[in-house]
């Protein structure tokens, strides 16, 4: 028991050390400078560049981009006192590598949740692009491959940072130069990544002569400490063997000699969450309320559920439709609008007239969208399940797509039915010398 008491103790210590240690580059656990790791050292240049470069615009624009990039800037903070630990310490087991990892994995979620609750924002793309590039930050827990892992979390915002362009791109130069700003943070940590991290988080394979305060901070042994710790059951083995004559459960007289029984000290348990339900009042997730309504210039209808007959018949040609996490629900558009985007819904179906902009269906499953009128492009990223219904002065319609599976575009016919076609999923690409070549797979499945 003293030696596990110690092995509490020292552990302690060791993530007091680490906590310690997101102060700021170049200092350690006591605020002193120190000696620090090429890696670490090369993570700091980037901090210097372009993530100081993202946090100077953003806070220039203000407002919701300036409190996002903060939480940005938390996250790669927390992520620097992670490389340090690593440059200092032997890799642990897997669980309590996941411990490590944790408040990494919290930060991104505040990043996330932050575009949620802010969808209204006038810098929503902003937000999006952020939020959906921000797992980038878990690379130290992909290990073959974390550099391609961050191109693919890179590739998610270039759908909402070609937004913004597109939409500032003649307006406001400040937001074109924070959407280089931003995606060059990942691209140079893509670099980083492939030049000190090829395949996964490089911890040190041998103890470092970095020194903290005392024994219990030094890399040797918080090594050491891991190296316990990595036992597992094994860390028991040094422990005494007690005989049945010595079990106060078998030898009850060993309560009563010498009076009250000794107290040693507890030993080391996890705190209990407060006011934990038992698994039979689990407590169900708040749900949010349904919303159908018109705010400014956007139709929002959000969380509608089970809704089998929502229509909004007063449009003009200036609005654009939100549809946002609607399940098992109709919703029906009519007029002429500027756009309509379907976002994080299930089983949805969509009716409409005219739309003189885009059709967007992003991060959903199982839609159905049927066109009554024209629209000059429907655009499927990130859908699972979409079956759009053209009609036929809309045949001339450009269907974009990216990350989708199972979309089938229904084509009229003279009879008043439709005609299935599935759009591909497969594709071929070569080199043809001067550059590459892409076309459609005929492989079936």
């Amino acid at each position: 028991m003293a030696d596990m008491q110690s092995l509490v103790e020292r552990l302690e210590k060791a993530v007091v050390r680490l906590e310690g240690m997101s102060r700021g580059p170049g200092t350690c656990g006591d605020g002193s400078p120190k000696g620090v790791a090429q890696y670490v050292q090369a993570f700091d240049s980037l901090l210097a560049g372009p993530v100081a470069e993202y946090m100077k615009i953003s806070k220039e624009i203000g407002g919701d981009a300036q409190q996002h990039a903060e939480m940005v800037h938390k996250g790669l903070m927390i992520e620097r006192s992670l490389l340090v630990t690593a440059s200092q310490c032997q890799q642990p087991s897997e669980s309590n590598l996941s411990t490590l990892m944790k408040p990494i994995s919290d930060q991104i979620q505040v990043v996330q949740n932050f575009r949620e609750q802010n969808r209204g924002s006038k810098l929503f793309n902003h937000l999006s692009a952020v939020s959906e590039s921000i797992p980038a930050l878990g690379w130290v827990a992909m290990a073959p491959k974390p550099g391609p892992y961050v191109k693919e979390m890179t590739d998610a915002a270039m759908f909402y940072t070609n937004r913004v362009l597109k939409e500032y791109k003649d307006v406001d130069k400040k937001q074109v130069d924070w959407v280089k700003a931003y995606l060059s943070i990942w691209t140079e940590l893509q670099a980083y990544i492939k030049e000190y991290h090829t395949t996964g988080l490089a911890w040190t394979s041998h103890l470092s002569g970095l020194a903290g305060s005392d024994g219990a901070d030094d890399p040797a042994s918080r090594s050491a400490l891991f190296a316990q710790i990595n036992q597992g059951e094994g860390i028991t083995s040094g422990l005494k063997h007690v005989s049945d004559d010595m079990k106060t459960h078998k030898n009850p007289g060993l309560k009563t000699q010498g009076g009250s029984m000794r107290t040693g000290p507890k030993p080391f348990m996890a705190p209990k969450p407060v006011c934990a339900a038992s698994p039979s009042h689990k407590i169900a997730p708040r749900k949010e309320p349904p919303v159908l309504e018109l705010e400014g210039k956007k139709w929002r209808v959000e969380n509608q559920d089970n809704a089998s007959n929502l229509v909004i018949g007063d449009t003009e040609l200036k609005q654009v439709a939100y549809i946002y996490k609607c399940v098992n629900s109709t919703v029906h558009i009519k007029g002429k609008i500027n756009s309509i985007t379907v976002d994080n819904c299930k089983k949805l179906g969509l009716v409409f007239d005219d739309v003189v902009g885009i059709v967007e269906i992003i991060n959903s499953r199982d839609v159905k969208v049927q066109v009554m009128g024209k629209v000059p492009t429907i655009s499927i990223n990130k859908t699972d399940g979409c079956h759009v219904y053209l009609s036929k002065s809309s045949l001339q319609c450009e269907i974009v797509s990216a990350k989708s599976s199972e979309m089938n575009i229904l084509i009229p016919t003279e009879e008043g039915d439709f005609n299935e076609f599935p759009v591909p999923e497969q594709f071929k690409t070569v080199w043809n010398g001067q550059k590459l070549v892409t076309t459609v797979t005929e492989i079936a499945g």
